[in-house]
């Protein structure tokens, strides 16, 4: 039997949850690693340089190396390990569970008493698997819990070392958390939305030397160790961002035809943003206008919302032979207020629209809500509805996935909904029982059909919320049933001498294409600095106006890392959210060091960044 998009979201919701949880352990995992080497080390940039410290930062991780396993990884040939190397480590030598443990005690103990002698013990871990020394097994045997028999109690001792291992874990979190010079220190590259390394684009364009509005400030003391650097100064005005017009003229553009799509970018737990790429087709060569810009949402016509500032680009990549082959055409670098376009002459052909955001204010909050919003309520009959405060956040909720505006829902564009909050798409069987069950015109559902959906999951569940929770936190709602964690946005392309047919054509994180566009209409428009002696390490830096964006360029034969420092910077955020980190860049490839913007731009703002090699 055909079950409804609401039973599918009841049942799949768990899908949804597990890629959170994904994303939240990856990120727990990367805090506890810095937490556990800036526990034994004063920087994430300084390298372990001994088999000692390797055993002390593996200790602060939680585990309990062995001689052979430190060995395994500090060969006669390791020189030094550095903060890649130490997390690769924690990946492989994941710690034992108490199960583990005592399903290994349980071996041993062949009577099932709940004991080992002192004897048994030694003689086991010194012959046998992983073998230890005796000097590490008597280190362990002198805080283990022996009775007056000579014996361990291994249950107690099971929960002792997990126990401790918690704490030296907590304690190391602990320190980082307390310190806010240790809380600077960063990889940046764990936080990034884009992917750390982008293949170079050929053929190079050669390097412009730095014009007079980058000028370098004192060198800061946290890069005096560094091997060369490079500064850049640039002044912006205060509301200057707004001074760079995209000039549309209604009475030229009246007779010129017209595609619309709305879209959202999404903030994932790990930091990640998605939203929706697009096709567009052109039958034939025309003069374009292509814009983005945040979507103001009617129903929310009054209350805060704060995506309103959220920067937006588009790239615009002419498909080739196959969809993995685009080739950057342009993007939209004319703005007019919170508007971004570009006009110019595109060829006949299928093109893609991939929108970005830089990420800058568009990032998790830590806005503290004081209460949860109520979803449902029940009237003097008994029967389930839905509140004021949930209708009304559903009918913006709809407003955004009705991509193409009409006030209808399709079954394409309910899947790109189904897909963000599920995980899974709705089957044109399961639409049939949608459509007998909820209001539908020419097949596609109304806003009353979308709501005595979400009344139906309700329902479902007898009132619990949690799934509807789900779909709302999903959609980057809070507890107070504000938009925080999302971005909607409309893209609009005009044609003066076609019709453009565009289509939404998935829901998911910008990826290499993204990145590469990126970082080619940087190193096209930006001024470069050559980084060190090598001639073969670049800085690009390209100032838009509203928001500036830093490329590292590596062209060497071994990977880079480079520390950034923007302690010198005044009213700007930028979108890794650390003052100085550090980034790693493959050989042969180019990365985005930082996306900056104004943290207020009613006032002026510097941007005043050292990039400096470190190895």
């Amino acid at each position: 039997m055909a079950s409804t998009p609401g039973n599918q979201k009841s049942t799949l919701s768990g899908n949804s949850q597990g890629k959170k949880s994904q994303h939240a352990e990856e990120a727990i995992f990367y805090m506890n690693c810095r937490a556990a080497y800036l526990a034994v080390l004063k920087s994430s940039l300084e390298n372990i340089k001994s088999k000692e410290q390797l055993s002390l930062v593996l200790q602060q991780a939680g585990r309990n190396p062995s001689q052979k396993t430190i060995n395994k990884y500090w060969t006669s040939q390791t020189s030094s390990l550095n903060f890649d190397d130490f997390c690769a480590i924690l990946k492989k030598e994941k710690p034992a569970t108490k199960t583990e443990l005592l399903e290994a005690f349980g071996k041993i103990d062949t009577d099932k008493a709940g004991y080992i002698s002192h004897d048994e013990l030694c003689k086991i871990l010194t012959t046998r698997g992983d073998r230890m020394t005796w000097e590490e097994v008597t280190s362990i045997t002198k805080q283990a819990d022996f009775n007056c028999n000579g014996k361990l109690d291994y249950n107690k001792f099971c929960e002792l070392y997990l126990s401790t291992r918690e704490w030296c874990c907590k304690a190391a979190r602990a320190r980082l958390e307390s310190n806010p010079l240790l809380r600077q220190q960063h990889l940046g590259n764990q936080t990034g939305t884009v992917p750390e390394g982008v293949t170079l684009p050929s053929p190079k364009k050669p390097h412009k030397l730095p014009k007079g509005d980058s000028r370098a400030p004192s060198r800061p003391s946290s890069a005096q160790s560094s091997k060369a650097s490079s500064s850049t100064t640039v002044t912006v005005a205060a509301s200057s961002s707004r001074d760079t017009k995209l000039i549309i003229e209604p009475d030229t553009m009246k007779e010129w035809q017209c595609a619309q799509s709305r879209g959202c970018f999404y903030l994932e737990e790990n930091g990640e943003i998605i939203s929706h790429k697009y096709r567009l087709h052109l039958p034939q060569s025309s003069a374009l206008c292509v814009t983005i810009k945040p979507f103001r949402i009617p129903q929310a016509q009054g209350k805060p919302c704060p995506w309103l500032s959220v920067d937006t680009a588009l790239f615009i990549l002419k498909e080739n032979e196959t969809q993995e082959n685009l080739q950057l055409v342009s993007f939209t670098e004319l703005q007019n207020k919170e508007m971004f376009g570009w006009r110019g002459e595109l060829g006949a052909g299928v093109y893609w629209l991939l929108p970005f955001t830089t990420g800058c204010r568009l990032r998790k909050g830590k806005t503290q809500i004081s209460g949860e919003a109520k979803l449902v309520w029940r009237d003097e009959d008994g029967e389930l509805a839905l509140t004021k405060e949930f209708r009304a956040a559903l009918l913006d909720v709809f407003e955004t996935i009705d991509l193409d505006g009409n006030g209808l829902l399709s079954l394409e564009e309910y899947n790109f909904f189904e897909l963000r909050t599920s995980g899974e798409k709705c089957d044109q069987e399961a639409w049939a029982v949608c459509k007998e069950n909820f209001e539908m015109k020419k097949n596609e559902l109304t806003r009353q059909g979308f709501l005595d959906l979400n009344l139906m999951e309700a329902n479902d569940r007898d009132g619990d919320p949690w799934d509807l929770w789900v779909t709302l936190l999903s959609l980057g709602y809070n507890r107070a049933l504000e938009m925080t964690e999302a971005c909607p946005f409309v893209v609009d392309v005009c044609a003066e001498r076609c019709k453009p047919r565009m289509r939404a054509i998935a829901l998911e994180a910008g990826g290499a294409q993204l990145s590469r566009a990126l970082c080619s209409s940087v190193l096209t428009t930006g001024e470069a600095q050559g980084l060190g002696a090598s001639g073969s390490i670049f800085i690009h830096t390209c100032s838009s106006g509203s928001r500036i964006t830093s490329v590292i360029e590596n062209k060497s034969e071994n990977k880079v890392i480079i520390h950034v420092n923007n302690e010198q910077s005044k009213n700007c955020l930028n979108n890794r959210g650390l003052t100085v980190f550090a980034v790693e860049v493959a050989p042969k490839s180019m990365m985005v060091s930082q996306h900056v913007m104004a943290l207020n731009e009613q006032e002026e703002w510097i941007y005043s960044c050292v990039h400096s090699l470190v190895c």
